[in-house]
């Protein structure tokens, strides 16, 4: 299988790695293309401004890009207009893959109040940049390719320690009322994109990316404090982040037969303080 990933950040390139581990062959698209591993078919292009040709041949594509700030023109610029011309650029290549896999995040739900969460639950953001993303799904929805949206929660992991950080330096809060927070490890992340793509027959249109423990994030965060001998970070009011107060289930991405490396944060986040794992430039 041949596969461009559009967006080879640290998630896109680990993604990479583990097809090209598998056999495969992958065309990675980047601004800086250099930076990406041996291995790689190199294409350098912008998203959200003029891309390249991209190759006719391709049959499965991963959008797995990321904006550098959470501002909603530069959401609208990564996830909407660069979708769009990865969408036309395949269209005039005359590509057609087999699967087209978005790279989404569950802040497309609007839930505050710890409810559960699925692939079924209606997409009503509180956020401008959540509706974004809403806007660039439709768009992959509308496209005359098969495609999949995959709805992942706050990716940690190696090079990704800011509540580690945090809880080390003694900032961190242990929420009142308690903050339901979702999560998934980067490498489980990617895993799960190519276990999609080359694992399952006819994948559905909508996956939630999130691991097997939804859990307030005071236990977490005391949790974290134990395991680095600091003092249990102090209970307080905590502002409501774009992830809301939610509970997100991922039966439907076990029922593919998926295996999580870190089920919980507790197996992932051990092995980020072991210095486990790489993070990719």
């Amino acid at each position: 299988m041949k596969v461009l990933i559009a967006g080879c950040g640290d998630l896109g390139t680990e993604t990479g790695l583990r097809l090209l581990r598998d056999g495969h062959d992958v065309v990675g698209l980047r601004r800086r293309a250099e930076r990406l591993p041996s291995g790689f078919e190199r294409l350098a292009g912008d998203l959200g401004d003029a891309l390249p040709p991209l190759p006719h041949d391709v049959d499965a594509v991963v959008f797995a890009a990321a904006p550098g700030q959470r501002s909603v023109s530069a959401y609208r610029r990564v996830y909407h207009d660069g979708l769009a011309g990865v969408l036309d650029g395949l269209q005039r290549a005359g590509a057609s893959p087999q699967r087209v896999l978005f790279v989404s995040s569950t802040a497309v739900y609007g839930v505050d109040d710890g409810s559960w969460v699925d692939e079924t639950t209606p997409t009503r953001p509180n956020s401008d940049t959540g509706r974004v993303l809403v806007e660039a799904e439709q768009l992959l929805f509308e496209a005359p390719l098969p495609g999949t949206v995959f709805r992942l929660a706050g990716i940690y992991g190696p090079g990704r320690t800011r509540l580690l950080d945090q809880v080390r330096a003694g900032e961190a809060v242990a929420p009142q009322p308690p903050v339901h927070t979702n999560r998934i490890h980067r490498d489980d992340a990617a895993e799960a994109i190519v276990h999609l793509l080359t694992r399952v027959a006819d994948p559905a249109e909508v996956y939630l990316g999130v691991d097997e423990a939804p859990v307030d994030r005071g236990e977490v965060v005391r949790w974290l404090a134990d395991q680095l001998g600091v003092p249990p970070p102090p209970e307080g009011a905590h502002q409501r982040s774009r992830g809301g107060d939610k509970r997100c289930r991922n039966d439907r991405l076990l029922a593919t037969g998926f295996a999580f490396a870190y089920p919980t944060y507790r197996e992932g986040y051990a092995a980020v303080l072991r210095g486990e794992g790489v993070r990719h430039p």
